[in-house]
């Protein structure tokens, strides 16, 4: 199977597909969580049934995504010591006229503040618009997810909307806030 390897580098930051020696890093960072301090943050997580060759499967499951144009995973890296730092994902919603996705992202709660984020969302935009071939993407955020708004600002993307009763989560039906970023091509 070809293998999807778009890499990007920033001042600090390697953004890239997941490889198989990533296995120990990954699992140490997501091990090494801190308790949730609100309720978009996941916190600490159970990797019991997080081996090594579930791993494997999770990347060659996003190697298969990535062909078929469906999803798109990128773990965020320090570019200084290969720290595991989080994962953005870009999803398609809509091709042939539109090429319209959608953008997720996580930092692992032990690196806030220092700013990953906005840089590590602002390159896989750069990427998602340049490599991808998108033309507009949209986070799709919880009206009372401030930390998740303030990175889709500090990353350049801009308000649009919210959409009513848009996503089924929390056992009902939620608004969420549509912020985007378009290409000017």
């Amino acid at each position: 199977m070809q293998t999807f390897q778009l890499s990007r580098f920033t001042e600090r930051l390697i953004v890239r597909p997941y490889q198989y020696h990533d296995y120990v890093n990954w699992f140490n960072q997501y091990s090494s969580r801190k308790p949730s301090v609100h309720l978009y943050d996941e916190g600490q997580v159970d990797m019991s049934m997080c081996t090594e060759q579930w791993f494997y499967d999770l990347v060659n499951r996003h190697q298969g995504m990535a062909k078929e144009d469906s999803l798109y995973v990128f773990g965020v890296f320090n570019k200084s010591d290969h720290t595991h730092l989080g994962v953005i994902d870009v999803s398609t919603l809509m091709r042939e006229n539109f090429h319209w996705g959608r953008i997720g992202y996580t930092i692992h709660n032990q690196h806030w503040g220092k700013g990953y984020g906005t840089e590590a969302v602002k390159e896989v935009l750069r990427l998602a618009h340049r490599e991808l071939n998108y033309h507009r993407i949209e986070a799709h955020i919880n009206l009372d997810n401030s930390a998740s708004i303030a990175l889709a600002k500090k990353a350049g993307m801009q308000y649009e909307c919210v959409r009513k009763g848009f996503i089924h989560e929390f056992g009902k039906w939620t608004d969420n806030l549509i912020y985007y970023s378009q290409s000017n091509e």
